[in-house]
């Protein structure tokens, strides 16, 4: 395998609206990592992530509000935390901050693997 290298901050894609770029930073046949940028973001009214993967997500920069389905309270992230969500547990991105750039690191792993 090839040495590859990054920084999270460099390259920092310019949103000048709000919504999310997802950069793909390694994958293999089970695992899924990425880097998510967002800026004033929130899932669709009524839509939901229900996924057929398990994902660990943390929010490196900014601040963000998880609703998780049958949770009365938003979870609530900065710099720092993360959550393992696990397949098929319906979550939406209620509120990302504003002033963004938010960036998450996201990890998504086939169940069973």
């Amino acid at each position: 395998m090839a040495l590859s290298r990054g920084n999270l901050f460099d390259a920092l894609p310019s949103l000048d609206a709000p919504g999310e770029c997802i950069e793909i930073l390694w994958r293999t046949s089970t695992i899924t990592l990425e880097r998510i940028v967002s800026l004033s973001c929130a899932t669709p009214v009524g839509e939901w992530y229900d996924q057929a993967w398990d994902e660990w997500v943390l929010l490196v920069q900014g601040a963000a509000k998880l609703r998780l389905e049958g949770e009365t309270t938003l979870l609530e992230l900065r710099a720092g935390d993360y959550v393992l969500l696990p397949a098929h547990r319906r979550h939406r991105v209620e509120w990302t901050d504003p002033e963004g750039p938010v960036i998450w690191l996201a990890l998504y792993h086939a169940p069973g693997s």
